[in-house]
């Protein structure tokens, strides 16, 4: 049976580092085809997580200051510092945009990003997000995708293996940053390099 994400849990929960958030929603990948190997101290700028998510770099912003989608490499902490993200928030990111581009509500989507965490499904590959435009529910087996559309519950779905593929393609030539790195002394090296 598949899990039912209904409005009444955990609607708008701010994820903190004191869950397992971070642990279960490690940056593991699925495939490596091409992928750099990165550390836990590495992740993507915001602004390639926002490119390779397909959304503009303010709904980034927002997504992160309201804990629908935060970095679990490295969170903003003032002025001049950044987010880094990790493979798997950037593939919640993606996530999100095509629930959004399917008219879910984005409290519903709060709601499946909070589950999608709690389950802690470790292959997001064999996982459909199926919705019938009211609910949202997270399959892991086909008999479960056809059992939600033979009772007719499942006017929609979003293959979450098709959607991890287009987000490992987008990263394959992206530079991963370093968390704790300062941002301007990138900046200052690259421009040596360009001077040189």
């Amino acid at each position: 049976m598949p899990l039912e994400v209904k409005l009444k849990m955990k609607v708008g929960r701010h994820m903190d580092s004191s869950d397992n958030t971070t642990e279960r929603y490690a940056k593991d990948l699925l495939f490596t085809d091409g992928m750099p190997v990165i550390t836990e101290e590495q992740g993507y700028r915001g602004q390639i997580a926002a490119t390779a998510a397909g959304i503009t770099y303010r709904q980034l912003d927002y997504w992160a200051r309201t804990g629908l989608v935060e970095p679990t490499v490295q969170s903003a902490q003032g002025s001049g510092s950044q987010r880094l993200y990790g493979f798997r928030d950037i593939l919640v990111l993606k996530l999100v945009k095509r629930l959004l581009d399917t008219g879910i509500s984005l409290q519903q989507i709060r709601v499946a990003v909070d589950q999608l965490r709690a389950s802690g499904i470790n292959d997001l590959a064999q996982t459909t997000l199926m919705s019938d435009g009211a609910s949202v529910y997270l399959c892991t087996s086909n008999d479960e995708v056809i059992d939600l559309v033979s009772r007719g519950q499942g006017v929609f779905g979003i293959a979450v293996g098709k959607v991890l593929r287009e987000v490992e393609s987008s990263l394959v030539s992206v530079e991963v940053s370093e968390a704790g790195s300062d941002p301007r002394d990138e900046l200052a090296k690259r421009r040596n390099q360009r001077a040189s």
